[in-house]
């Protein structure tokens, strides 16, 4: 009599217990899946970062772009040691005190995408 007592009982726990390997074996399953789609993204974001810069350099390397920003940046240097152009560099600063905020912007954006983005935080970083 117990047997046939005990038979049953045993089976609804022999169900709960695989129900319940099964529904841990999913939950780790969907965790797996989760963390390998990240690491598919993380890895293509750093791929497509690498390639943007690699094509940039490749680019760059027929471009005086970066060679013109370093004269027109270079002249007021320049010039601050030529006695007769002090007063044009003095003037030419107090013109761009007036000019407005998004010019500079535009200007460091510029500026930034022609030496690279790496380069301006590797800049700021030193301050």
């Amino acid at each position: 009599m117990i047997g046939q007592l005990l038979g049953p009982v045993a089976g609804l726990a022999s169900s709960w217990l695989d129900a319940k390997t099964t529904k841990q074996a999913a939950e780790a399953k969907l965790k797996l899946t989760e963390a390998e789609a990240k690491a598919k993204i993380l890895l293509s974001e750093k791929t497509s970062a690498a390639d943007w810069e690699r094509i940039m350099a490749e680019n760059s390397g027929s471009s005086w772009k970066d060679e013109w920003f370093v004269i027109i940046l270079s002249l007021p240097l320049i010039l601050c040691w030529i006695p007769a152009a002090e007063g044009w560099v003095e003037r030419g600063f107090e013109q761009l005190d007036k000019a407005p905020d998004w010019y500079f912007y535009s200007l460091g954006i510029a500026i930034s995408a022609s030496f690279g983005v790496k380069g301006y935080k590797q800049f700021t970083r030193r301050k």
